[in-house]
């Protein structure tokens, strides 16, 4: 399995605050140390970072997985839109090491990034959004990387990009938040685009689930947003839920008559389309 959209760092966060990675208190979900189960489940991900400390700890991660031969784990860093609303930011330091990652080959997308308009508060940071976003790009394209789009409430900023994102190796829409017919616009305008599917699809999201049926199998790709986006019942995502995720998805495409409609067939398409964004780039 592979999951093209996750945070480590805050589900560590998270589960250690809940005491839920000893096994001793608690959660049948996860009792153990969250990269443990990553291993246990085999799962490459695509690790998202907005601070030092944090893409830090993915790094090490990283490394450590390549020396034992376990599942790889795939570094992205970027300024989230959201942080636009936080009082007291101050991009040009994140931008800046952002440079610096991305010089140094350390980098293997830029995400996530984007815009955020779901409110008062991160609509008030928009134009704080729009510059940080514009850097973002200049940098993804400078160094070649792919890019992780996170798109709340925000479609309609993201097309008049359409001309820059055509020369990225690839763009990856982050919970795709759109509609089938522009997801289809971006493919048809020559972006190498793949749109990412978590439980929203198994939450009677009517758009995203008619998107993940009849999108190409090949611009497919699974995510949990661990620890962000949980299964009905629970209080986090996590990496076990990727099965859940693409068992929900087949479904969807086996009832619309589309191509990889089964959870071996999405399996291996989705695997096939995370290693084409990710591993590429990766050293």
């Amino acid at each position: 399995m592979t999951d093209a959209h996750c945070h480590p760092w805050d589900l560590l966060e998270y589960l250690t605050e809940k005491g839920l990675t000893t096994g001793t208190e608690g959660s049948r979900h996860m009792p153990i140390h969250p990269e443990e189960e990553r291993r246990e489940t085999g799962a490459e991900v695509a690790a998202s970072s907005w601070n030092l400390e944090q893409f830090e700890y993915h790094e090490r991660l990283a490394k450590k997985a390549r020396e034992d031969g376990a599942p790889r784990l795939y570094c992205c860093f970027a300024l989230h839109p959201q942080l636009s609303g936080e009082r007291d930011f101050f991009p040009s330091p994140g931008l800046e090491l952002l440079r610096s990652l991305g010089a140094e080959g350390r980098l293997d997308a830029v995400g996530e990034t984007g815009f955020d308009l779901y409110d008062e508060r991160y609509r008030a940071g928009e134009k704080t959004q729009d510059e940080i976003f514009a850097d973002h790009l200049e940098i993804a394209l400078r160094y070649d990387l792919p890019v992780v789009l996170h798109l709340r409430k925000a479609m309609h900023k993201i097309f008049p990009f359409t001309k820059e994102l055509k020369k990225l190796p690839a763009v990856v829409f982050h919970s795709w938040p759109g509609t089938r017919g522009e997801g289809e616009a971006f493919l048809k305008r020559g972006v190498n685009a793949f749109f990412s599917f978590g439980t929203v699809v198994l939450k009677n999201h009517r758009e995203a689930m008619a998107c993940a049926a009849f999108f190409p199998g090949d611009r497919l790709l699974l995510e949990t947003d661990a620890p962000y986006q949980p299964l009905r019942g629970k209080d986090f995502s996590s990496w076990r839920d990727l099965d859940v995720i693409c068992r929900g998805i087949a479904s969807l495409r086996k009832e619309a008559g589309s191509a990889c409609s089964t959870p071996e067939e999405l399996e291996e398409n989705s695997t096939a389309n995370f290693h084409r964004v990710f591993a590429n780039n990766s050293g």
